[in-house]
């Protein structure tokens, strides 16, 4: 029987491998040939269905929000504007440690890739199928595209797939590849890293590296220890949940992770980690706002100049880096504040006790007025807010105007959170002394210290130049000098007694002196102007006219409506604080009025200069009535003036100063003017409103509310031998004066120009008391 042979079985693996092969092939090169379609797709927003990229343009100049800065005169930085606080710093104002500390936590492989690391993005794919996460894909560069760019908002994804679940999510990782790239190609790996840290928001308001490291630490980056770079850049994270203010355990384990990952790529050595990671966190923490912070008052006022000067010249105040230069002095700013704090909070004390168990707000009597607080509520945003929530029923407005409800209220010893209501809440803080207080040097204008009230988070009106109020005896030298002007002088003789001057109803205006009495006495105009005699102010207006008053002040810069009437010239009309520094600024200035000012330059963001000042400047008066003006303001630091005592002995201030204090009716308002060679100041202190006063002359007088301010503040600059304030006498004039200043020497101060002694006899030497006027 024949054996039947077996057929050899087909070797099928050698078939089916190739095609395997192949089809992989296959595969691999259509998945690429997708891919690489669908992010050309995308790059171009293909049919509209993913939404625009980002120009080119953008890209190769991408724009962030930058605070705008102020500096003082002395280079000192005073505070910012902002949207977001953010000042980008640059590389080589980074520390070693806190590069190192990103690198290693957020992308060590930064320096290797271009944009996108592959092998963290297998990570990723590898974490997606096992369910275990190794960490995330998103390189630095990807990254600061999408912070950068915003790729998650909707401005950059209205495509119509957008809005499909799962499908965003990739649209915004597949832009925030592309954009990387692109940065990559457009800059280096320094300017992606400095980027990244610049455009960061840290949390606490602070935005960026710089701001972040004030904030947390009250420090320059380029300052930062290694464990509080830890701290920072474990914020990259979550700035909320590892928050070393509001978290501070969150912050530590963060930190110590940061810290771990330093040592694991050779950037920390084992034994100071182990030392660092038991400590925990040290805060110097303080968010930045326009409440805190040098001259809070002038910054808030100088933006509203720069607001106005930004939207005629196309810049962003809050978002374009300006660099704003002031002339400011910090140092007179610091000594401003320290004299005001320290007065205020001992005068305040007194008026405590001065009202003890009674309210402040008190009619012509000393009454009080019992309607005052529902009066002055209704003045408040909140009242508006009420009223137009229900439609003034005041039944509901005064319940909620009535609620407790917890608060932080000021007061001199430190803010205290209470439960008030927002009735009481106006009550307490009407029983607070209110000041304003301005330093200018005369001969440019620049303003050197700006305080504008007690305490800028609680109190917004600035007394400086956004409030005025009567400047009383102050706006003596007005008068003065127009009766110097109009011949007269500083040793003409006037007898203090009662004088009148009729007034348009036909009535007459009799004022009375401060202490209510008439001595018969011969005063000397220089005399009477130290000692603020009302009846010798009296008796000049009315040879003189309210109108040739007023004409003379608005010369010498005062902007404030002054009404024309005899009463003038004690200070009946308001005036501010900012046009009186001005105006005492001709004396000094030789007759030169200067316009205060307080920004010098603006630069933009890349250093250029787009804004110098020029100061205007009007020749308001002679050199020679400027310098008697001078001379006899300096009687009142003299034996027998309103300023001797406080200024010489009290603060031991010896050098020639000219001033002059101001009192106003019921002691509602009182000032002080101070003037050397080199710079004027002027304080003013009283209630917030003019019904809110001390009742006594000893506690409610210029000499003893305003001056001490001055006094205080002057030897504090003095002390300070770095600025440059004179000692030196008042300059006088290059021509010879007409007049002999000196009473004693030459009979009353009798013209030296015998020629020009007619022109002055024909000025009567006294009054007429038999004459009617």
């Amino acid at each position: 029987m024949a054996t039947r042979q077996k057929k050899s079985a087909p070797n099928t693996k050698s078939k089916v491998y190739p095609k395997v092969i192949t089809a992989l092939w296959l595969f691999f090169v259509g998945g690429l040939a997708i891919f690489i379609l669908y992010l050309y797709a995308v790059s171009i927003n293909f049919l509209n269905l993913f939404g625009e990229l980002p120009s080119t343009r953008a890209l190769e100049n991408p724009k962030s929000e930058l605070a705008s800065e102020v500096y003082s005169a002395d280079n000192v930085r005073l505070g910012s504007y902002f949207r977001e606080n953010r000042t980008p710093v640059d590389y080589e104002d980074l520390p070693d440690n806190l590069v190192n500390a990103l690198i290693a936590t957020e992308d060590i492989r930064f320096e290797e890739h271009s944009g996108i690391d592959p092998e963290a993005m297998a990570r990723v794919a590898a974490a997606i199928v096992t369910g275990r996460s190794k960490g995330g894909g998103s390189t630095l560069t990807q990254q600061v595209a999408k912070n950068l760019f915003r790729t998650r908002g909707d401005e950059l994804n209205n495509g119509l797939l957008n809005n499909v679940p799962g499908v965003r999510i990739l649209i915004h990782k597949t832009k925030e590849w592309l954009m990387a790239v692109k940065l990559e190609q457009s800059y280096t790996k320094r300017e992606i890293l400095v980027m990244y840290l610049n455009i960061f928001e840290f949390g606490s308001n602070a935005f960026g590296i710089e701001s972040a490291a004030k904030t947390f630490f009250n420090k320059e980056p380029g300052e930062l220890e290694v464990q509080e770079s830890a701290v920072l850049v474990g914020l990259f994270k979550n700035p909320t949940y590892y928050s070393p203010r509001f978290n501070p355990e969150n912050s530590k384990r963060r930190r110590n992770v940061v810290l771990s990952q330093m040592v694991k790529y050779g950037f920390l050595d084992q034994a100071e980690y182990d030392n660092l990671k038991v400590n925990d966190i040290e805060l110097d923490y303080k968010v930045e706002n326009q409440n805190v912070g040098m001259a809070p008052y002038f910054r808030t006022e100088a933006s509203k100049f720069l607001r106005q000067w930004c939207r005629e010249n196309g810049f962003d105040l809050y978002g374009d880096g300006l660099k704003i230069y002031t002339t400011i002095d910090s140092r007179m700013q610091q000594y401003a504040e320290q004299a005001v704090a320290e007065h205020m909070k001992d005068r305040q004390k007194a008026f405590f006790a001065h009202w003890k168990g009674r309210n402040p707000w008190v009619d012509q009597s000393n009454q009080e007025i019992k309607s005052f607080p529902q009066q002055a509520i209704k003045r408040t945003a909140r009242y508006r807010s009420l009223n137009q929530l229900f439609e003034g029923n005041e039944d509901s407005i005064n319940y909620y105007l009535n609620k407790k409800i917890p608060m932080t209220i000021f007061d001199w010893d430190g803010e205290k959170e209470v439960m008030m209501s927002p009735m009481d809440s106006l009550k307490h803080y009407k029983h607070f002394l209110q000041t304003g207080f301005l330093a200018m040097e005369p001969q440019t204008g620049h303003i050197k210290a700006w305080v504008g009230g007690i305490n800028y988070k609680h109190f917004k009106y600035d007394h400086v130049k956004q409030g005025a109020r009567q400047p009383g005896s102050t706006f003596k030298p007005f008068l003065y000098t127009a009766a110097i002007e109009s011949g007269y002088y500083p040793c003409y003789e006037v007898i203090d007694t009662k004088v009148c001057v009729p007034l348009e109803d036909g009535t007459m205006w009799c004022p009375d002196n401060a202490d209510n009495k008439y001595s018969g006495e011969k005063y000397t105009l220089r005399r009477a102007l130290a000692e603020s005699v009302n009846s010798i102010s009296a008796f000049l207006v009315s040879k003189l006219s309210a109108e040739t008053l007023a004409s003379t002040a608005r010369r010498m810069g005062i902007s404030t409506p002054l009404d024309p009437t005899p009463s003038l010239a004690l200070g009946a009309s308001d005036v501010s604080l900012y046009d009186m520094v001005g105006a005492y600024g001709t004396f000094v200035n030789g007759g030169t009025w200067v316009e205060p000012n307080f920004i010098t330059r603006i630069e933009d963001k890349h250093g250029n200069t787009i804004y110098e000042h020029t100061p205007k400047s009007v020749d308001a008066l002679s050199e020679e009535t400027a310098y008697m003006m001078v001379h006899m303001l300096q009687a009142a630091a003299e034996p027998g003036g309103t300023a001797y005592y406080g200024l010489r002995y009290r603060n031991g201030l010896k050098n020639e100063i000219g001033a002059k204090t101001g009192t106003t009716q019921n002691y509602s308002d009182a000032w002080f003017m101070g003037v050397t060679p080199n710079l004027v100041t002027g304080t003013w202190v009283g209630g917030e409103d003019r019904s809110i006063h001390f009742r006594t002359m000893s506690e409610g007088q210029g000499g003893k509310l305003a001056m001490p301010i001055y006094g205080a503040f002057m030897q504090k600059v003095y002390n300070d031998k770095s600025l440059d304030v004179s000692k030196e006498p008042f300059p006088k004039p290059l021509t010879p004066l007409s007049v002999e200043l000196d009473c004693e020497r030459y009979n009353g101060g009798m013209p030296i120009d015998s020629s020009n002694q007619d022109e002055f006899l024909n000025l009567p030497t006294e009054i007429d008391l038999d004459a009617e006027i």
